[in-house]
């Protein structure tokens, strides 16, 4: 099972809106088959694993991360595959929420006379699906913030000069983190300020997540990067009703308004409406006034800061803008994950507790 989760996390940020799944087919104690969603979601990673097995699939293990689908949808169920090939076993290590399934895949796995372990590493393989599980109970995809700053949590001086705070090995690791996500996110301010292309660059990678800018006007000039590449790479915009997107949406960017709440975009309508649109994990690189703003309203799942061995002082622009918290006992906490050093800088991941 360790192997078929290792399997799936290849799919992430690929394979949205379906789940990045891993599977593996033992006989006699052997690999006869391997495989993981394929990009846009399929073939699934049952098929392909059964596929590769071929006939010897037939009284074989097929360890699964996540409950085969039950329902017909543009492929066939993967369970009905499982069913088909004859294996004799399925261990599985979490259930899929999907209506559709819900119980349904294993049901018609046990129908068939075909053994069923449950729950094996299910813990490894809900972390790993938190997005998909999320979008399908609570209607709002996982999002990982990234903060990267000094070790006073500046990102930039006085006079808005912010290149570079961290080295290129960190900003290397940035990339490789976009590139796990289905969607990397900014606000306006941090178009307007550095005009960013927000793509994965130097990593040989062929897949793009699409980006998200989230901006109650959109008063944000139509020559920016994104803008101008947004029929190359996917943009879509969150934002307020009567905003001006006649602009962007010209050169192909997709517009989906969110109501407005104390002055801004609500987040909390911004992820509804994201995970209405099929995405399951966000990477969300700022600025301030949106990263307060998911931290406030609890929607952080996952915090990854780049700490400096730097000092800018009080006049530098913080990583944070105003939270409006006066009492301890309303500060998001979060659990440390990891510390990494990466190059000069430090890297630490925090999880919600």
């Amino acid at each position: 099972m360790a192997l078929a989760l290792s399997l799936g996390r290849r799919g992430m940020g690929r394979v949205w809106p379906n789940p990045a799944v891993g599977c593996v087919i033992v006989k006699d104690g052997q690999i006869i088959g391997r495989g993981w969603t394929a990009d846009g979601g399929r073939p699934h990673a049952e098929t392909r694993a059964l596929l590769q097995a071929g006939h010897d699939a037939e009284g074989a293990t097929a360890y699964v991360t996540l409950e085969p689908c039950s329902h017909h949808g543009q492929t066939p169920p993967c369970a009905s595959a499982l069913i088909a090939a004859k294996v004799a076993r399925v261990v599985i290590a979490t259930g899929d929420p999907d209506p559709r399934v819900a119980g349904r895949g294993v049901a018609m796995l046990k129908e068939a006379g075909i053994a069923v372990t449950f729950g094996v590493c299910e813990a490894a393989a809900r972390a790993d699906h938190a997005g998909f599980l999320q979008r399908v109970t609570a209607r709002r995809p996982f999002v990982t913030l990234k903060l990267a700053g000094t070790l006073d949590g500046r990102i930039a001086t006085a006079t808005g000069e912010s290149q570079w705070i961290t080295g290129p090995e960190a900003r290397r690791a940035v990339h490789m983190m976009r590139a796990r996500h289905d969607a990397v996110m900014v606000g306006a301010g941090t178009v307007r300020a550095d005009d960013p292309s927000l793509t994965v660059r130097g990593l040989g990678i062929d897949r793009q997540p699409l980006r998200v800018v989230v901006s109650r006007a959109m008063k944000i000039s139509a020559a920016s990067q994104l803008a101008r590449t947004a029929n190359e790479v996917p943009v879509w915009l969150c934002h307020g009703e009567g905003a001006d997107v006649i602009a962007w949406t010209a050169l192909g960017a997709k517009s989906l308004p969110c109501t407005v709440s104390a002055g801004q975009v609500d987040p909390v309508a911004v992820m509804t409406a994201l995970a209405d649109a099929g995405l399951t994990r966000v990477f969300c690189e700022g600025g301030g006034m949106l990263a307060a703003s998911l931290l406030n309203a609890g929607l952080v799942d996952e915090l990854v800061v780049f700490s400096a061995g730097a000092a800018i002082g009080a006049e530098g622009t913080p990583m944070l803008a105003a939270m409006g918290i006066d009492r301890l006992a309303n500060v998001p906490r979060f659990k440390l994950e990891s510390l990494t050093r990466v190059g000069a800088d430090v890297c630490h991941i925090w999880r919600k507790t």
